[in-house]
């Protein structure tokens, strides 16, 4: 009998620490976030203090924040830095301008507006990684078990291409609409039909007010949310809180966000088409939920008819949208869309890419078809996994379409693995041996969360190859701040340069440029892909139009690869050559810059 008492004792004991350490689950969570904020600021101390914004993105999402403090109109996202006088068309939205700002305003008057700048573009990537903790941490504990947030937090922090958007410098819009992607995940389990639909169309509003990305994975949601109420008519509370977010929280998210350039019917950001089409869908989805059907098939048929006049209609009123959104020309497809590597599909990246990007998802659909098969007597169970497991499957489909859907399908993956981990890693703790607990556990950890396969891919070598060695010293040296040092002391002038370098060299110079990589501004693109790929008397034309006033280029820097391989008598294999026009003089950078640089004759 005291055995029996202590064991009883040390039991309850037992539970309650697990009862305070799932009650308190997101003070554990905003713990692991700061642990991973500060881990994550150390290891790039370095690169915050030389301000190394190293994507196109970051650094003209910096040059639009100070454009904006600096009094530009809120709706006008138009860069003047970029294709001078007119400026360029850039199909953003405010939103995520706000923490920059925010931050960099209210440390500003403290620690003066360089160093604040530096805490604004350090801090802000981080705080979506936080409501992303939040919200696959609710999903995992409604999926798994009310303490399995701890496996899926650790898991998600293994997802190499999604910490990748939140980690310092990275500023960019993506790290937000991967955290309303999370929001939408957790949205879709909730037991609470009101609140889970009120998440699932409060994360799609926000989204689609910051950019379209998303838009494949939320209308999929959506239309998750519509079964579900086809399923189970109790599910009307669930597809009416979801309509009316969508549809207002859309509309909110129009009025305050759209820019000037928005508000025409463009298809590739939140604009009368969109707005149009996601207060329809949010309308219907309120009509709906109010229909007193108790068949279900009568609810799946009136669904599908309404799903498909919504389509047709779409087709009707926009049909200039329908296809690709971003409308590109063939030709600035051909010379340009094409090459840009994060659009290209998974397959055509080298294996070791390939091994890197599908270790989470394969592992993550591994986790969901088991507990499909765990659950399928279980109705709910079954409806809850099925809806994430649908989207796992949309993103890990999306890799052979193109590199970009990566982020998207390893958060997806998330439950899927942190499933698996419950499953096995308490199995391999229960084994007898020692050893083979504790490498176990390790190991099924490291399998599950892809650090294995990340760790072997590593550990092969792989081929010498001269030229890649140059193109990488050349993106990793050019874009630095003591390289453009001497590029930044000459007079302020319009810049003809690289279609990848132009937002860097707006961003920490006085200089204007003529494109940056964005679709909009085709022909800005075109005219410099000419103008590097034509003859000297070409690029003169193109110089003497838009009254350019240097011309600068960092040799092997990968977007002039192209140039090398497809136009070998072009401009810019012949200014790398040492076959200067008269009409250009050179200007001395240091001998240890990796630029060219020369000045307009007049």
């Amino acid at each position: 009998m005291g055995l029996e008492r202590a064991n009883s004792v040390a039991g309850q004991a037992e539970a309650e620490k697990e009862g305070f350490f799932t009650r308190h689950w997101r003070l554990w969570l905003l713990l692991a976030w700061i642990a991973a904020s500060a881990f994550f600021i150390y290891g790039r101390w370095n690169m915050i203090g030389w301000f190394s914004l190293g994507d196109t993105d970051d650094n003209l999402r910096m040059a639009q924040v100070r454009a904006l403090m600096a009094g530009q109109d809120w709706y006008d996202l138009r860069q003047y830095k970029l294709n001078p006088p007119h400026g360029a068309d850039i199909h953003w939205s405010r939103i995520v301008d706000l923490p920059i700002a925010g931050i960099k305003l209210a440390l500003g008057g403290l620690v003066g507006g360089r160093t604040a700048e530096k805490v604004a573009v350090a801090v802000a990537p981080l705080l979506p990684m936080l409501v992303a903790f939040l919200a696959i941490g609710a999903a995992a504990r409604r999926l798994i078990a009310p303490a399995a947030f701890l496996p899926a937090t650790a898991i998600l922090l293994c997802a190499p291409s999604v910490i990748g958007m939140w980690g310092p410098l990275r500023i960019d819009h993506h790290g937000w609409q991967l955290a309303m992607l999370a929001l939408a995940v957790a949205g879709l389990v909730d037991p609470k039909p009101a609140r889970g639909g009120l998440t699932v169309g409060l994360a799609t509003a926000v989204s689609l007010s910051i950019g379209l990305e998303m838009l494949l994975y939320l209308a999929a949601a959506g239309a998750i949310t519509g079964l579900m109420w086809v399923r189970d008519r109790n599910e009307a509370t669930r597809l009416a809180a979801y309509g009316a977010s969508l549809a207002g929280g859309t509309a909110l998210g129009y009025l305050l966000f759209a820019s000037y350039a928005n508000r025409a019917p463009v298809c590739d950001a939140l604009s009368p088409v969109w707005l149009s089409v996601m207060v329809a869908a949010g309308a219907i989805g309120v009509l709906l939920a109010l229909l007193p059907l108790s068949s279900r098939w009568g609810r799946f048929g009136v669904a599908a008819v309404a799903a498909l006049l919504l389509a047709g209609a779409y087709a009707y009123f926009w049909p200039h949208c329908v296809g690709r959104l971003e409308r590109a020309s063939p030709e600035l497809q051909h010379l340009w869309l094409s090459r840009v590597r994060e659009a290209l599909p998974l397959y055509k990246h080298s294996w070791k890419t390939i091994a890197t990007a599908l270790a989470l998802p394969t592992m993550g659909l591994i986790g969901y078809s088991v507990m499909l098969w765990r659950g399928r007597r279980d109705e709910t169970a079954l409806i809850r996994w099925a809806s994430i497991a649908a989207l796992a499957l949309m993103a890990a489909g999306l890799l052979a379409w193109q590199t970009r859907a990566s982020p998207a399908a390893q958060l997806l993956a998330v439950p899927g693995s942190a499933a698996l981990a419950w499953i096995v890693i308490p199995w391999m703790r229960t084994r007898t041996n020692l050893v083979v607990r504790i490498v176990g556990t390790v190991a099924a950890f490291a399998i599950i969360s892809g650090l294995a396969t990340r760790y072997a891919v590593s550990q092969i070598p792989e081929q010498k190859n001269g030229r890649a060695d140059a193109v990488g010293q050349a993106n990793a040296r050019c874009p630095t701040l003591p390289a453009l040092a001497p590029v930044a002391k000459q007079p302020a002038g319009l810049v003809l340069t690289h279609v990848d370098l132009g937002p860097r060299l707006i961003t920490v110079t006085r200089h204007k440029a003529i494109a940056g990589p964005y679709h909009r501004n085709g022909q800005d693109i075109i005219d410099i892909m000419h103008a590097f790929r034509g003859t000297p008397e070409n690029a003169r034309a193109t110089i003497e139009r838009r009254n350019v006033d240097y011309v600068l280029i960092c040799p092997n820097l990968s977007e002039s690869t192209i140039y090398r391989s497809e136009a070998p008598k072009g401009f810019y294999v012949q200014l790398t050559k040492g076959q200067v026009p008269a009409w250009l003089e050179p200007i001395d950078l240091g001998k240890d810059s990796p630029y060219r640089m020369w000045r307009v004759r007049r």
